[in-house]
């Protein structure tokens, strides 16, 4: 059986400009802004290419999200760096990446049978409550991440760090689920 592809879904990453910002001039400034402190403390700032959305807080903490990976993070983030000093914020240090969560995305490409899994894996690590919701959730502590396995064969990873570790668990879910007999 050929390897199930790995889509990335979304790269949330955290970094720091190191200072103390002036979101009300950079709102300004900064054309796809949007800054209602009374709704929420900081700027949302949306960029087309890569199509991310980025946060930036008073005291310089940014949150990037939707990058497709890190490279698309990177371009984001640097994107802000320029635009907030181009707003009169120099920004003296390189901003230092940190992913928080990647989702990503595959496909088994077979039907799976969620009861027998449940039954199979045991309850220390899954949930999986049908009328509640149709996926089965996986807690995976190497790497750690959580995946939701559909009856369709279709997953959902959740929490890794790096790219390398929705591979590891995916080939890691094929292989326990090859195991129990739910793929070839």
């Amino acid at each position: 059986m050929k390897k199930p592809v790995i889509k990335i879904e979304n790269v949330v990453a955290s970094t720091s400009l190191g200072e103390d910002l002036d979101l009300p001039k950079i709102a300004l400034s900064l054309e796809n802004a949007e800054y209602e402190p009374e709704q929420f403390p900081g700027l949302i700032y949306r960029i087309k290419d890569p199509k991310t959305a980025t946060l930036l807080f008073r005291s310089g903490k940014v949150v990037c999200t939707g990058g497709k990976s890190l490279e698309e993070v990177q371009r984001a983030i640097a994107h802000l760096k320029q635009k907030v000093e181009e707003a009169g914020f120099p920004i003296p240090n390189e901003p230092e990446i940190h992913v928080q969560n990647i989702v990503a995305s595959s496909d088994l490409g077979t039907p799976i049978n969620l009861n027998a899994i449940a039954m199979s894996f045991g309850l220390e690590n899954v949930e999986y409550e049908p009328e509640q919701f149709p996926g089965l959730v996986y807690r995976m502590y190497n790497p750690k991440v959580v995946l939701l396995l559909f009856g369709s064969g279709k997953l959902v990873c959740t929490g890794a760090k790096k790219p390398e570790d929705v591979q590891k668990a995916v080939d890691r879910i094929s292989e326990e689920l090859r195991k129990i007999g739910q793929l070839p």
